[in-house]
């Protein structure tokens, strides 16, 4: 199967015509813009090429597949400019206007400032920071703002999903999922998620985002996130109640410089019977130099990020877990310094890394039923999926981290990764034993990842697709590196997303998705305990998710 769809990367589009995409970029004077670098981008907002204005502010995209595009100018003192939905027949002309942060804070002309200059983009300019349409709707994403055209107000978006899954902690059976975006002033926008499980009144995730768009100085956001379910236990405690609050803030100094800095504030406790209530607050931090075509970062994050977490929910609600009979969360200590170069067709990024993490979650799937299982309150257990989470012992980890990816010219890419460090390994039992010295007997060892990532989308169906394999020792019940926050999931995974029925363009659409991971259960480690219930231990338990989402 990698086999085809590495060949489906690499293939070429044969006989397919092609056009060609010009024009000029000028500031709020009419004066060209030397040097400006110009985007050609697709609907998602991925980047085809890229090139440079001539001294009479001209540029050029001269092989360009007939289609939808948009085209972005970004110049040194400007805000950037962008143009969308984009209809690329032959010769296709695109002028940009640039404005300045000043200027666009006024109400500016509808037409040109001269009678001699040509008619470009002017009415779709920006008339202040805020109400440009630079916001897109992620397809496999969050909800965000999308704006028609020229003065266009931005409409309210929706998504209803509905789909089967087993094998994920607190989220298993049948799911259906709003999530809903709306924009009540021109700098401001709310997006609110629900997510539960029919016939259940208490089972539930939720989530309600802010952001204050602040211009070309940044942004400010905040997330509140809640989960509720009444299924988890761990001996006489019952239900598990979460909620999470996280507020960050993205400041730009000049095109160079980029520093977000926020925390989040994490509150877990069980409905009945817990003995102890988990507050804890997660700082964060990432300053960015940008030169040209490379990044140099330094960030610093105390919240281990989950690989499966939602747009919303998930990322704001930390994994929890059991040791010696109390509710505990995982968090650590992560620093980072990393180096990354991003061109039209490929990436490269190297880091390196230190972490020192706490209460690292190791989690387990029962043969004979979670009810059947005697966790002594060292387990955190979900009936509905029979997994279990543990608390394993804390430890410090130092590696390194790399990847390329290559981008074909039709949307595929392939992404190879690399990745040293320590990881939590469960030797063999050679008798039975209680779970909490089970899981006390981890230990950390060094060892290495390897992963590859295949993506793309296949022309004339529109089948979206991404399948990925990472390997580390089969003995291992963690990760290497667990903070790298675009690290693929562990063994075989395969994700589909098939649009069913699309009744017009940017309108109400269908989709059938499917997605597997650990497809061939792989890295299971069994142990049997004291009680006689059998755990098979692994780094991502096998799980299955399949549904329908409608977008309006």
């Amino acid at each position: 199967m990698f086999l085809v769809l590495t060949g489906l990367v690499s293939a070429p589009l044969h006989g397919a015509s092609t056009a060609k995409v010009s024009g000029v970029v000028r500031d709020s004077a009419g004066t060209p813009q030397i040097a400006t670098m110009v985007q050609l981008l697709r609907p998602d907002m991925s980047v085809v090429a890229s090139v440079y204005t001539n001294r009479k502010g001209y540029f050029s995209f001269d092989t360009v597949l007939p289609g939808r595009y948009g085209v972005k100018a970004m110049g040194a003192s400007f805000l950037p400019s962008l143009r969308d939905n984009v209809r690329v027949r032959a010769n296709t002309v695109v002028n940009l206007t640039l404005n300045t942060l000043y200027e666009v804070m006024q109400w500016l002309p509808a037409e040109p400032r001269s009678v001699d200059s040509r008619r470009d983009d002017w009415a779709w300019t920006l008339r202040s920071p805020a109400n440009r349409p630079l916001l897109r709707w992620l397809e496999d994403g969050p909800l965000v703002v999308v704006s028609d055209g020229p003065n266009a107000t931005p409409r309210l978006k929706a998504r209803l999903t509905s789909v089967g899954q087993q094998g994920t902690f607190g989220e298993d059976g049948q799911r259906i999922s709003v999530e809903v975006q709306d924009t009540p002033s021109n700098s401001r926008e709310l997006l609110a998620s629900v997510d539960f499980a029919p016939g259940s009144d208490a089972r539930m995730e939720s989530a309600l985002g802010f952001r204050q768009d602040l211009g070309y100085a940044g942004s400010v956001q905040s997330v509140a996130a809640v989960a509720i379910h009444p299924e988890v236990d761990s001996g006489g405690a019952e239900g598990l109640d979460e909620a999470a609050m996280r507020t960050w803030q993205t400041m730009r100094m000049g095109y160079e410089f980029e520093l977000e800095t926020g925390a989040e504030q994490v509150l877990a406790r069980f409905a009945q019977g817990g003995n102890n209530t988990v507050f804890a607050a997660l700082p964060f931090m990432t300053a960015g130099w940008h030169s040209g075509t490379a990044t140099v970062r330094y960030r610093l994050a105390t919240a281990v990020p989950g690989i499966q977490a939602q747009p919303l929910q998930g990322s704001y609600l930390p994994a929890l877990a059991m040791k010696n009979g109390s509710l505990t969360l995982e968090h650590g200590l992560h620093q980072e310094i990393s180096w990354e170069r991003q061109t039209d067709v490929s990436g490269m990024s190297v880091l390196v890394y230190r972490d020192s993490l706490s209460n690292p979650v190791v989690e387990a799937m029962t043969r004979e039923g979670a009810g059947a299982i005697d966790t002594a309150g060292d387990g955190l257990v979900d009936h509905a999926s029979g997994l279990l989470r543990a608390a394993g012992p804390g430890y410090s980890s130092a590696g390194v981290v790399a990847a390329v990816e290559r981008r074909s010219a039709h949307g595929n890419s392939v992404r190879l990764s690399y990745a040293n460090g320590d990881a939590l390994v469960m030797t063999a039992a050679q008798h039975a034993m209680p779970l909490g010295l089970l899981v006390a007997s981890a230990h950390a060892r060094r060892t290495q990842m390897y992963s590859i990532s295949l993506s793309g989308t296949l022309d004339g169906t529109g089948t979206r697709w991404r399948a990925s394999y990472r390997w580390q020792p089969e003995n291992t019940v963690t990760r290497v590196a667990p903070f790298a926050a675009d690290a693929s999931e562990p063994y075989l995974n395969l994700h589909l997303r098939q649009p069913v029925c699309l009744h017009r363009e940017g309108g109400p659409s269908l989709d059938a998705m499917f997605d597997m991971r650990n497809m061939l259960a792989q890295g299971d480690r069994q142990f049997v305990l004291s009680d006689g219930s059998l755990l098979v231990f692994a780094q991502d338990q096998r799980s299955v998710s399949a549904g329908l989402a409608f977008t309006f």
